[in-house]
This record gives C-alpha cells, sequence and structure tokens, in this order.
C-alpha cells in the first residue's frame, strides 16, 4: 500500500503540476481531490506548455490513471475543452484512462453567475475569488441543494437542473442580476453530462483497490495549505481542504490508507500569492518585479488561471513551518531556485515580532497576521545560472546553504529542486533519506 501526497506549503502556485508529472512516471493512479478548475497546473514537455485546470498532471505519462475526485467541484464545459486540448496534443483520454467520480459536485452556470453577482456585491470587501463558481457551488454542497455527476445522468435530471437554476435565480435577481434561462442551462449540462457518462465511476473503490493491490496512488492537491478553509488566511482562502488530510474525504479513502504515506510539500524559494489577504514578507519596487518577472515568459509570476499578477515577497519561514505541522509533511521540494541567481543576498524570514515579543511560530493560526513584522536571516546569494544544472554537488555553495537552511528551519529533507520550467530541469539530492 503505498500513498504520496503532493501538496502546495503556500498560497498555491507553488509549481505542483510538474513535481506530480515527475513523481507520476512510476504511479497506477494519479488523483485530484479537492478544488475545480480555480487551480492551475502547468508541465512543460519539450516545446509543449501544457495548462491543465481539471485533469491531474500525471495524465501526461502512459501509464498512470487519472481520477477526478468526489471532493472537487467541476465545470463540465471547461473539463470538455481540457480533454479536447489534451487529446489535440497526442494524449490518450478514453474512459479507461480518465475517472469522474459519481460523487463530484458540478459547478453550474448558475453557479458562475452568482458568484460574479455576490463578488460585485462586497464592493470595496471583495475577497479576489477567481470568478468561476467554486464558491457558491460548495455552497450547495454544504446546502445540500448541489447537483452531483450521478444526478446530471439520473432520468429525472432535466427537473433536478431546472429547480436548481430557478433557486439560483432568486438570489441573483435579490442581488440586481441578470437570471439565467432554466432551459439553455438544463440542454447544455445534459449534453455534457452524456458526453462524460462513460467515465463516471466509483472512483473511491477503484482508489482503494489501487492501494490494496500494492499500487502507487499519487494524490495531486489544488491551491495549497494557506488557501485551506479551515486551515488559511481565513477568509482570503479557497472553499475547500487544500491540505493533506483532504485526500481522504476527497477521494473516500480510509485512514489507514495514511499508512508510510510520504507527504511531500512543494514551495518556492520565495513566496508568492494572489488577491487579497495578509502577507508578512511582501516586498514590491524593482525587488517584486525581479522575482515576479515581466511575464513574457509563461513560468512568470502571473496567474495560471487567472492571468494576474503574484504579489510576491522573501520566502516565510515560519509560515513553511506551520504548513509542514498542519500537512504532516516527510519532505520539501523547492521550486524556482533558478529565480534567484543574481542576488547578491537573500533573505529568509525565521520569526515575527510584534508589540516587542518575537514569535518563532504563529501564535494564533494564518488568520491573524496583521501588524506582525518579518525577523530575517541574511545570506549571501549566487551568480550561476543554475538552468543547466542537474547534479546536486553542481549547485553554487551559496545555493545549497540557502536550502540547507530551509531544511533547518523546517525539520525537513529536500528531495527535489527545480532549476527552470522544463520537466527535466529538476536537481535530486543524492542524500534524501530512501
Amino acid at each position: 500500500m503505498t500513498l504520496q501526497i503532493i501538496t502546495g506549503a503556500q498560497w498555491g502556485d507553488e509549481g505542483k503540476g510538474r513535481i506530480v508529472d515527475w513523481f507520476a512516471a512510476q504511479a497506477d493512479l494519479v488523483a485530484r481531490f479537492n478544488g475545480g478548475d480555480n487551480a492551475g497546473h502547468s508541465v512543460t514537455v519539450g516545446e509543449t506548455l501544457f495548462k491543465l485546470h481539471l485533469v491531474p498532471s500525471g495524465i501526461i505519462h502512459p501509464k498512470p490513471v487519472a481520477v477526478l475526485g468526489n471532493g472537487m467541484v467541476l465545470n463540465l464545459r471547461s473539463l470538455a475543452a481540457e480533454v479536447d486540448m489534451l487529446q489535440a496534443a497526442g494524449i490518450e483520454i478514453t474512459p479507461a484512462r480518465l475517472r469522474i467520480s459519481h460523487a463530484a459536485h458540478i459547478i453550474t452556470p448558475a453557479h458562475t453567475a452568482l458568484d460574479a453577482a455576490l463578488e460585485a456585491a462586497r464592493g470595496g470587501s471583495s475577497i479576489g475569488t477567481t470568478g468561476r463558481g467554486i464558491g457558491p457551488a460548495y455552497t450547495s454542497k454544504a446546502e445540500r441543494s448541489g447537483l452531483r455527476m450521478a444526478d446530471l445522468l439520473a432520468v429525472n435530471a432535466g427537473e433536478r437542473i431546472f429547480a436548481h437554476v430557478e433557486a439560483c435565480n432568486r438570489t441573483l435577481r435579490a442581488l440586481n442580476a441578470q437570471p439565467l434561462n432554466p432551459t439553455a442551462v438544463a440542454e447544455e449540462l445534459h449534453a455534457c453530462a452524456q458526453r462524460f457518462a462513460p467515465f463516471v465511476a466509483d472512483t473511491a473503490y477503484e482508489s482503494h483497490q489501487t492501494l490494496a493491490q500494492g499500487g502507487l496512488l499519487l494524490a495531486e492537491g489544488a491551491q495549497g495549505t494557506l488557501l485551506d478553509i479551515d486551515h488559511g488566511t481565513y477568509p482570503y482562502v479557497t472553499s475547500s481542504a487544500t491540505v493533506a488530510a483532504g485526500v481522504f474525504t476527497g477521494l473516500g479513502l480510509g485512514v489507514t490508507a495514511a499508512q508510510n504515506a510520504v507527504v511531500t510539500g512543494v514551495c518556492k524559494c520565495f513566496q508568492t500569492r494572489v488577491g487579497s489577504g495578509p502577507f508578512p514578507t511582501e516586498v514590491d519596487g524593482d525587488l517584486a518585479l525581479r522575482l515576479r518577472g515581466s511575464g513574457a515568459n509563461p513560468w512568470d509570476e502571473y496567474g495560471t488561471t487567472t492571468g494576474r499578477p503574484r504579489r510576491v515577497g522573501w520566502l516565510d519561514g515560519v509560515l513553511l513551518r506551520y504548513a509542514a505541522r498542519i500537512n504532516g509533511l516527510t519532505e520539501l521540494v523547492i521550486t524556482k531556485l533558478d529565480i534567484l541567481s543574481g542576488f547578491e543576498s537573500l533573505k529568509l524570514c525565521v520569526a515575527y515580532t510584534k508589540d516587542g515579543k518575537t514569535y518563532p511560530d504563529l501564535p494564533f493560526g494564518p488568520t491573524e497576521l496583521e501588524g506582525y513584522e518579518p525577523v530575517y536571516e541574511e545570506m549571501p546569494g549566487w551568480d550561476e545560472d543554475l538552468s543547466p544544472l542537474r547534479d546536486w554537488d553542481a549547485l553554487p555553495e551559496a545555493a545549497r546553504r540557502y536550502l540547507n537552511a530551509i531544511s533547518r528551519l523546517t525539520g525537513l529533507p529536500v528531495r527535489l529542486v527545480s532549476v527552470g520550467p522544463e520537466r527535466e530541469q529538476l536537481v535530486e539530492n543524492p542524500a534524501y533519506p530512501r
């Protein structure tokens, strides 16, 4: 029984897609367990850049079966476009390779309309959602009024969709937003559901069987720890469980699946986030432009899903240590180390101060971060171009010192480091405990 969980250790956008791609070559099953098409995972294979929002990025390899778990919310229009893109690129997408949970909830056009109307109603207090209907879909799920994949395949699917849209229209009218045509929505969802009907399965059973038969199940988290609905920087969070424990409810696995699990935390060598919310180590000006990039390259700091420029700052070791504890991380993967080449010195946040007190750890979790100032450890930088390197010992001494500082701060080994956006631009630590 082997379960490996890949989770973001920051505010998402850590580069999980290409890390999942690296591990997926040996996996039997790769599974998404949370979120929807508000997630964006990118994998560069040669000259081809795959931008995936719903389908697990491991599907690019020929071996693993890809699963969309019950913890997800699915926009079937987006799923259809993504499947079309993958097939056009020569990736095999069949019911044998892509499995969709019958219990996954559906994002409807009504949810998307509600998302926009609710965000507009918040005015200056907007949360900064992606506008893709994620929150309203999870709200419907919690209210027990949502539509699941199985509902769209039921005999009375049209009636259920019609009732759902009418209920959403009442809220839209109250928000002075344009209501939707229930008949048109029902026709669209019916057509999408029929296309994907052969892919629908009891994915919880299939995931259990993969583990029971000794296979490798690679669980692919979306967003990051600090966006978790319970453990993130609330209310500036997403609507699902993004932490490693979300795997069990999001895929329908029992907790015994955690025995001997590997929990891989992915984080950038600096800090980024999109949207509103506290950010103790944030920088601006020329330094921010240097970390973010111009946007000319697809791996610059602009959202895969939204295209919005990301806020940037120095790596926050306090938050990273928190993520290690909340997820039960067993190892780290550090991405984008190549971006730090050319800095004369680097800063790593090791604690906070407030009102004359020093806090090595969060006093009340990550929600109340306003007013906390970072305490930095400063280290020398390096000038060498890291992108052609594939050997750990070939990394500059200053780069290895920086990675060792992160390892000491978290108490975790660094297993992999990325030195560029392409699939092969990864350096494995030979000292990693096997």
